[in-house]
């Protein structure tokens, strides 16, 4: 019984991270927008366009900021 709720445990976990993994890649990359990108995970990352959306938006490079 033991094995089995580890194992549970080890899925649910592995979910989480899958299904936030645009959230952390803007996390650990420093993006701007990182406050964006998690709430477009978190709402619609359900859908597989809005998960996708959130991590190509993640994963590409920040414009520099233009200085006036």
């Amino acid at each position: 019984m033991h094995v089995l709720g580890l194992l549970f445990f080890h899925f649910i976990g592995g979910w989480f991270v899958m299904y936030f993994l645009p959230s952390i890649i803007a996390l650990v990359r420093g993006k701007r927008d990182t406050l964006a990108i998690f709430l477009l995970n978190l709402f619609l990352g359900w859908s597989v366009i809005g998960w996708i959306i959130a991590l190509v938006w993640a994963a590409k490079n920040d414009l520099p900021a233009v200085v006036r």
